[in-house]
């Protein structure tokens, strides 16, 4: 039951993160495993080995174990880890149990032949990892993306007052704002697009010892590389008993630079509706605040902001503490493992808060024109350019004269100024129509 889960990914937000329910959940790991052990025992057939020797007809068996998987199956893998207390044993039992009887009882002792069971496990896992990436996390991302991007677009042109260090700067356009996310993630897209998915599988310590010393005259090295790139993976090719990880290292760092922009963005949306220059759409029957009843909180943003916090740091500890073991294998990657989907949950969850909140966004022109039109002295930076180019002495500094600590910098007062100096009449009236709603760049 949700309401009695102790991590809100599966309670409160269930309904949200329920779609990597197929990925990373206890079941999914179980059918991951499975997948790999049947996949291995398929390959092994067409291997030569003379003692081995199955037909379409065994083939057919075998994959009906995992089209057939359910949850009660699941449940049977969990029985017998009771008594192997070895949870990758237990899907090699469940698999024999499954095939007893059959056409292909004799061939059983072939299912985990040679293998240790992180050769299932840092297979299954890349797999899942890899699937989870394109099936969910990705396209979760690329909405948020194409969420952003069309606002991007409706506000092309929309003159904003800029704050650098939080004081009014040089205007830029509400659009442009936009668009700096929209290039910064999809940046990131492509870098994560472009990271490996590798797996290790090469028996107890990484060296094919069982396989070489059984059928030596058997290349298990391609058969390894052909097995591994025929399920969609890479092979790493010289490891210890488990995987590098440095790939997972990859992903991970790049998935935190993602959910690190998107803290940004919702900082910087979260500042621009206490700063009014958007209002939030009314959702009848919600409540803002249980004391205040006009209150109509960021919470979308906030409630994003929060859970990248989280799957950050969680990221973190899985990109620093997998890439290191003692000597040829410790136990520390498996219990950090199984945590690999937790960051991804946090993910998925922000990402919908960050689509409902930017639903919601509603603009306040108004705001941003009125800003604009208090903050005439930004276009001293304009008029003290173009003296630069006509020749005129410390424009600079003339300007920095006369809007430095003033607070009565109007349209009036820059006119005057335009007017004060020596300068021919096109160029004062070049310098005249510059305002802060037309001073906005190429974008």
């Amino acid at each position: 039951m949700a309401i009695l889960a102790i991590s809100p990914i599966d309670g409160r937000y269930a309904s949200k993160t329920a779609k990597l329910q197929d990925y990373f959940s206890e079941k999914a790991l179980i059918r991951y495993r499975i997948f790999v052990e049947l996949e291995y025992f398929k390959a092994l057939a067409n291997s030569g080995i003379s003692q081995l020797s199955v037909t379409s007809d065994d083939i057919t068996l075998l994959d009906k174990i995992l089209v057939d998987f359910s949850d009660k199956d699941a449940e049977r893998v969990k029985e017998i880890e009771q008594t192997t207390n070895h949870d990758v044993k237990a899907v090699e039992y469940f698999i024999k149990e499954k095939i007893e009887g059959t056409a292909i009882d004799s061939f059983k002792e072939f299912i985990h032949f040679g293998l240790t069971s992180q050769d299932i496990n840092n297979t299954a896992f890349p797999l899942m990892i890899k699937e989870a990436l394109t099936e969910v996390i990705i396209p979760d991302i690329k909405k948020v993306v194409k969420q952003i991007e069309a606002r991007a677009i409706e506000y092309k042109g929309i003159a904003m007052l800029a704050k650098t260090h939080g004081q009014p700067a040089s205007p830029t356009t509400l659009g442009k704002e936009f668009h700096v996310f929209v290039e910064r993630l999809e940046r990131q897209l492509s870098e994560l697009a472009a990271c490996t998915h590798r797996a290790k599988f090469g028996g107890a310590t990484g060296n094919l010892n069982a396989h070489k010393i059984t059928f030596p005259d058997i290349d298990w090295v391609t058969f390894a590389n052909a097995f591994v790139n025929s399920i969609g993976l890479e092979r790493e090719q010289t490891t210890t008993q488990i995987a590098h990880y440095d790939e997972f290292a990859s992903i991970f760092h790049v998935c935190q630079r993602i959910n690190t922009i998107l803290i940004d963005f919702c900082r910087d949306i979260w500042t621009y509706i206490s700063m009014e220059y958007f209002k939030q759409r009314v959702v009848a029957n919600e409540v803002g605040s249980s004391a205040m009843p006009h209150k109509v909180n960021p919470i979308d943003f906030e409630n994003a902001e929060g859970n990248l916090g989280l799957a950050n740091a969680i990221l973190d500890h899985l990109a620093s503490k997998l890439p290191i073991s003692r000597l040829q294998r410790d136990l520390t990657d498996s219990t950090v493992l199984r945590n690999v989907g937790v960051p991804f949950g946090h993910m998925v969850i922000s990402l919908a808060s960050i689509s409902k909140g930017m639903s919601k966004l509603l603009l306040n022109q108004a705001k941003l024109n009125e800003d604009l039109d208090q903050n005439w002295a930004v276009v001293a930076e304009a008029i003290q350019n173009i003296l630069r180019r006509e020749g005129f002495d410390k424009p600079y500094e003339a300007l920095k004269a006369l809007t430095r600590g003033s607070n009565t910098i109007d349209k009036q007062s820059i006119h005057t100024f335009i007017e004060s100096i020596n300068v021919s009449d096109n160029i004062k009236a070049e310098l005249k129509v510059i305002t802060p709603f037309n001073y906005v760049g190429y974008y």
